[in-house]
């Protein structure tokens, strides 16, 4: 077994891999010009910078700067080493390699993760086992059955059976020579305290497995058969599994939310089972827990449609409102379903039917706004004057907080008309409480944003003449061989930029080596984050097909004589401070000296 893949079908594989299929699996794309472009799915944004560049076949984020090839993004977005990274694209691409033993995932971490991939997909299999095949299942079978689950919707969630047996999952994981220490931590068992021995964590439960983007089993939901505290058990979290950046189903309705270019929300597990199982798949649910910030921008990059549709209790009602301010905040367009009374998706489903649930609940639900005006009224007698004011006020703050002019304007004309209220006098109200809810921002404590990355692209300050000229030259060389062996005759490692130097240098290096011209592959030789970034965002630059040689020779002379210009600028200073001490004769022997300078700059060109 070996360490490596050979060169040839790391090649292979990288040419048959398309960048924009791969990153559309993650990032909703869309065609501008030649490239395409999305929100980055490495830092937060609501307008996409992220541009993707099918003819070179790179990425680059003019936010945060990230970029590189179809490689670099697999191992920056799922944590792979290359050696995975290419295995995951060899076997799109369907090109077989050799059994390889990858040192890089030999430390102990990425072993003892590995562990707990397993364990959990081997108690997968094993519950979904007992669900279906043995008699201790039935009871939990015949349960699902009357609920209206088809046996494609328990195999499709991979739904299980954990007995009521203390021992059940403790004594198939040993059997199996699973470390129990390592797997309790992961909260698939739990550990006596009297005598330190491990029992079952899960017991006469109903097992829903909890999948990470990549479709691995990484935690549990169980929920009780008959009676029994509490209702739903769920997995702690580890290190491999924060409710707070998963997505429940995300990976089987991935492709169905880019393709309908829409979310439907929901609240839990069963309710995204019974609707994907009738044919509504652009479905998630978040974990039974409030939606969080990384979850409204994992649904925003698949794409900019959203609709909420919990159940129609208070707890759901308020549940929505507050996703969906997340959701608006993450960029995308949000409406909120309403439910009949009593109802949850699952129990309309079941009634009426995924038609109509899709008809008369999705496609009618209303926006965010109009939901939160119903909501506010919801109790209120507006024949009442006192309750009439107050539902008012209370619309006019949530209209004070909208961003879009013409929403502003839909709403107060609709107030106005409702209650034969001055147009003008709403608006000042929310202009008072627009005021007054700045000020209250203003003066609270600024936010830090720890996942966002350091921006060094978007704020730039106009270049200087000789690092733009630098940032040009590496641009054509990435593309032209000629262009590169002009420039490391005439410039050879003289840029002037640190980082522009070693970008050269590996240039020479990867057109000696006998590699034509092919910026993907170029930049997989690149090892400092940093160079990948300035490299992609140089392949990005919007320039001329061909350079003429006086406009190669501009930019190169631009580069050489940029040092000169140092030393003419030092020897400025110095006649001015001669000129300050009345040194006259020395300030004119420097002036001489200034003027020969220029001229051999002159003359060098």
């Amino acid at each position: 077994m070996s360490g490596r893949i050979p060169e040839d079908k790391i090649e292979a594989i990288r040419r048959s891999t398309d960048i924009v299929d791969v990153i559309s699996d993650y990032v909703q794309l869309k065609k501008q010009g030649r490239n395409f472009f999305g929100l980055c799915p490495f830092h937060g944004e609501s307008t996409p910078s992220f541009s993707v560049a099918p003819d070179k076949q790179i990425y680059h984020c003019f936010g945060c700067g990230t970029g590189g090839n179809a490689f670099s993004f697999l191992m920056e977005i799922e944590g792979y080493n290359f050696i995975e990274a290419v295995q995951v694209l060899g076997q799109k691409s369907g090109i077989e390699l050799p059994e390889i033993q990858d040192r890089e995932s030999s430390g102990s971490k990425a072993s003892e993760n590995d562990v707990i991939y397993k364990a959990h997909d081997f108690l997968a299999k094993l519950y979904n086992h007992c669900m279906v095949k043995t008699p201790e299942g039935k009871g939990a079978r015949e349960y699902l059955n009357d609920r209206g689950f088809t046996d494609e919707m328990i195999e499709e969630f991979q739904l299980g059976f954990a007995p009521d047996s203390w021992d059940y999952a403790t004594n198939y994981l040993q059997k199996r020579n699973y470390p129990l220490p390592k797997v309790a931590d992961a909260g698939l068992l739990a550990k006596r305290e009297f005598d330190g021995k491990y029992f079952d964590r899960f017991r006469n439960r109903i097992m829903f497995p909890i999948w990470d983007p990549k479709g691995r089993p990484v935690a549990f939901g169980g929920r009780i058969i008959g009676s029994g505290e509490p209702k739903y058990l769920n997995s702690p979290e580890t290190t491999l599994f924060q409710k707070g950046k998963f997505l429940y189903g995300f990976h089987l309705t991935r492709s169905a939310i880019r393709m309908k270019d829409q979310a439907i929300l929901l609240e839990g597990y069963v309710d995204v089972i019974t609707a994907y199982g009738n044919g509504v798949q652009n479905v998630v649910a978040s974990l039974g827990t409030a939606l969080t910030k990384d979850q409204a921008k994992l649904i925003r990059r698949q794409t900019e449609s959203a609709v909420i549709c919990y159940d129609s209790d208070k707890a759901g009602t308020q549940a929505a409102i507050r996703a969906a301010d997340e959701l608006i905040e993450a960029g995308c367009y949000v409406r909120i379903a309403k439910m009949p009374d009593g109802l949850d998706p699952d129990d309309y489903i079941q009634t009426y039917g995924a038609e109509r649930f899709e008809k008369d609940v999705i496609g009618a639900a209303p926006t965010v706004m109009a939901f939160k005006m119903e909501v506010l009224r919801s109790g209120k007698n507006l024949s009442d004057e006192g309750e009439r004011i107050r539902y008012i006020e209370e619309v006019l703050k949530e209209i004070s907080g909208l961003t879009k002019a013409v929403e502003r304007d839909h709403y107060l004309r609709q107030l106005s008309e409702e209650f034969s209220l001055s147009l003008d006098a709403l608006k000042q109200q929310v202009f008072q409480f627009h005021k007054e809810g700045k000020n209250k921002k203003d003066n609270a404590p600024p936010k830090r944003d720890n996942n966002a990355r350091k921006n060094f692209y978007v704020k730039k300050k106009l270049l200087p003449a000789y690092q733009n000229a630098e940032r040009i030259l590496l641009a054509y060389m990435m593309r032209d061989l000629d262009v590169a062996e002009k420039v490391q005759e005439e410039v050879g490692g003289s840029f002037n930029i640190d980082e522009h130097s070693a970008i050269a240098a590996y240039l020479y290096s990867f057109y000696a080596n006998g590699h034509d011209a092919d910026v993907s592959q170029f930049m997989e030789q690149l090892t400092d984050p940093n160079l990948v970034k300035i490299a992609s965002e140089l392949a990005m630059m919007d320039l001329n097909e061909d350079v003429s040689d006086k406009e190669l020779q501009d930019y190169i002379r631009q580069v050489l004589n940029y040092p000169e210009w140092i030393k003419i600028e030092e020897r400025e200073k110095e006649k001015k401070e001669a000129e300050m001490k009345q040194d006259f004769v020395q300030a004119a022997k420097i002036a001489m000296e200034i003027l020969e300078m220029k001229k051999n700059i002159k003359k060098t060109f």
